[in-house]
């Protein structure tokens, strides 16, 4: 059969208006969001995660061209075996998890497309110059800055400061907050490996009850090719909804989370050390120990450069 270059077109061409749709936002955010200023915690440019669209259509696109090459786009396309395996796949996932934590996790699905143009450099500095303000003015010279971050957490630890809080009983109270965040971000990531196991067993579902539609149909041998490629359609969506989507989103949403926590032990670490009193330059080596050796470089080298 010979490729159906009409339907071609449209699939390629829908995966490439997604990608520029999607950059066109992802650049329209970066405008409105950027607001670089040395006095702010943060850059917060909202960028496009370029890796994970291309990869989409990569996958995409090159399983396109290997059908393309020796059958029509049209053989693979059965909007039954997809409802059976994306239905089977959703409603698997609802028996697993409470209906809230499986919204909660497609809400944050965001964050594999885009991300925050930030590092742990600009939190370190930010650190530092709150140190030096806190030790040259006194710690309530702090309440002056919460204004400046745009970082809820950051700002909780900066109040709590000001508020009078001991180092230990602040730092508890953080990380206990940290864990909590640990904690829903790694049920949104397990939510994504969970669809990623149901996807398969689901197309193997649809898999069976096409057969067993088939073998009703036994008298007419010339029947049994197409239905039984029909029935394999099932396992072919849910091998691809495991491999290309679930599993990879998975993934991308853990490396998000690792580096937001991250930032946010930074911030219980050196608020802990400008409430001590600590000095910024003992505070700044305490704080590299935390990051790849990329991001160790001194603010007060920079500063003197």
């Amino acid at each position: 059969m010979r490729p159906d270059r009409g339907a071609l077109k449209q699939f390629v061409a829908f995966p490439a208006f997604v990608a520029r749709h999607l950059l066109n936002q992802g650049c329209r955010g970066s405008q409105v969001e950027a607001r670089h200023n040395e006095n702010t915690t943060e850059s917060r440019f909202s960028i496009m995660d370029l890796s994970t669209i291309l990869g989409i259509i990569a996958a995409f696109g090159l399983m396109i061209m290997a059908i393309t090459s020796g059958s029509g786009i049209t053989l693979f396309i059965d909007f039954a075996a997809l409802t059976v395996v994306a239905g089977g796949t959703m409603g698997a996932t609802l028996v697993h998890y409470p209906f809230r934590e499986v919204m909660r996790a497609f809400a944050v699905l965001k964050k594999t497309f885009f991300h925050t143009d930030e590092s742990p450099t600009e939190t370190i500095e930010a650190l530092i110059r709150y140190s030096n303000k806190a030790r040259k003015e006194g710690i309530l010279s702090l309440q002056a800055v919460v204004s400046e971050i745009r970082d809820p957490f950051f700002v909780k630890g900066v109040q709590m400061a000001v508020d009078g809080q001991e180092p230990e009983a602040m730092k508890e109270m953080l990380d206990r907050e940290i864990e909590y965040i640990m904690e829903r971000h790694g049920e949104g990531a397990d939510i994504f490996v969970a669809m990623g196991t149901y996807a398969p067993a689901m197309g193997m579902i649809g898999t069976l009850i096409g057969l067993v539609q088939m073998l009703q149909t036994m008298e007419d041998p010339s029947t049994i090719g197409p239905a039984m490629a029909m029935a394999l359609l099932t396992t072919f969506y849910g091998a691809v909804m495991a491999n290309v989507l679930f599993i990879p989103m998975s993934g991308k949403l853990r490396n998000r989370s690792q580096s937001e926590i991250l930032k946010k032990t930074l911030i219980s670490e050196g608020m802990k050390s400008i409430l001590a009193g600590e000095n910024p330059r003992i505070m700044e080596q305490k704080l590299h120990a935390f990051v790849a050796p990329k991001f160790r470089e001194s603010f007060f080298n920079k500063k003197k450069g």
